[in-house]
């Protein structure tokens, strides 16, 4: 490879400097503390997976794989996500007994990017998986247990915007009649594209009424009372259980605590094709994206050969730390400057403050070119330099 490369990653690719790593590595410590407490177990997963199961079952763009060939012509994929691999583990060794699994991961994703956009191509997710719950309960427990984990790490001004695909599918099913005209309908929707959406449906052939009924449908946000006014628009039995369900879960994340983290989107979806129920995005000030996202996904774990119930999320760190307001110029405890004559006398002291639960620089003061400079990375510095002087914080 040409010398010019030699620095360059492929792209998408980051490299992950000190400060980052260890603010990441805090936030797990402190998101893991909250799921541990509430049951859930941690699992791993390989990197690479089989594209003809958890590639083709993951519901990511096929250009967005990365693919490679085993030395038996298999083609592989590096995971693009972790809710299938998960999904392939508990269909086939682990959902044997009928008993619900709480289980959760931290681990690198892939997804290739097709040009530079600041998009990264691999990044890691922390998240859950509930399988083996129909119920609404369960998705009620994830909800929580995502809300406690955020304020656990600290996070306070977030919003978590729910809605149902079922609502949504049934709607238009009912409206439009066909999936192509739906798909069309969706796909403003997943971009956020409101005015192309109103566009869109004054193009169409549809009578007035049912043209009210899709707009009427874009202002279905806000609290729980938003929810009656969408049963006017339905009329098939699956869209008015859909709304009941939404009922069942305000209710549910009220008896939990943490009604004031949640609003009602009914026309929130997903690029996700496996859900298939109630689903998820969240917010937080100062991100303008999605920080974490998550649903019931039971057409997943059809897939799998496996007819359960199953809903989980997944928040992505590096978003998570940008809305905890992360900084790169961070700064590290203490630091202990030493010259030879004193060398064995820093060390003792440095090694106090490290039984005391700081982290500790060592370092010998020749080693390094501005003494001043140098110091400005710590919070304290302690200096033990030359015969008579005295060791002292500065």
């Amino acid at each position: 490879m040409s010398k010019l490369f030699m620095f360059e990653k492929p792209l998408g690719m980051r490299d992950t400097f000190p400060n980052l790593y260890q603010a990441k590595s805090s936030l797990k410590t402190k998101m893991e503390e909250t799921i541990k407490a509430c049951g859930y177990q941690f699992i791993e997963t390989p990197t690479l997976e089989y594209f003809e199961t958890v590639g083709d079952a993951s519901a990511i763009l096929d250009r967005q794989l990365f693919k490679l060939l085993d030395q038996q012509g298999h083609t592989l994929v590096l995971r693009p996500d972790m809710t299938a691999p998960i999904a392939r583990v508990a269909a086939s060794k682990l959902l044997r007994n009928k008993k619900p699994l709480r289980l959760a991961y931290c681990a690198n994703v892939f997804r290739a990017q097709q040009r530079e956009g600041g998009r990264p191509a691999e990044f890691e997710q922390f998240g859950v998986e509930c399988i083996g719950d129909e119920t609404i309960s369960a998705d009620g427990e994830v909800i929580s247990l995502m809300i406690s984990a955020l304020k656990n790490a600290g996070l306070r001004n977030f919003t978590i915007s729910i809605g149902h695909i079922g609502f949504v599918n049934e709607l238009f099913k009912e409206i439009l009649g066909t999936e192509e005209r739906a798909n069309i309908l969706s796909r403003f929707l997943y971009e956020k594209n409101y005015v192309g959406f109103r566009d869109h449906v004054n193009s169409l052939s549809l009578s007035s009424i049912d043209k009210q009924r899709l707009f009427s449908f874009l202002k279905l946000r806000g609290g729980k009372e938003i929810l009656r006014g969408a049963y006017p628009l339905m009329e098939g039995e699956a869209g008015q259980e859909a709304i009941e369900q939404l009922e069942e879960l305000a209710d549910l994340l009220k008896d939990y605590g943490v009604d004031q983290y949640v609003k009602f989107d009914l026309s929130l979806v997903s690029h996700m094709s496996y859900y298939s129920g109630i689903l998820f995005e969240t917010y937080a000030e100062n991100v303008g994206f999605p920080i974490g996202n998550g649903g019931r996904y039971n057409k997943l774990m059809e897939k799998f050969g496996k007819e359960s119930g199953a809903t989980g999320f997944a928040l992505q760190l590096d978003h998570t730390l940008e809305a905890l307001g992360f900084s790169e110029s961070a700064v590290l405890d203490h630091c202990v400057l030493f010259s030879r004559e004193r060398r064995s006398e820093a060390i003792q002291y440095a090694q106090e403050l490290r039984h005391q639960g700081k982290s500790v620089v060592l370092q010998d003061w020749k080693g390094i070119s501005d003494v001043d400079e140098f110091s400005k990375e710590f919070i304290e510095v302690s200096y033990f330099i030359g015969k008579n002087g005295k060791g002292g914080e500065e």
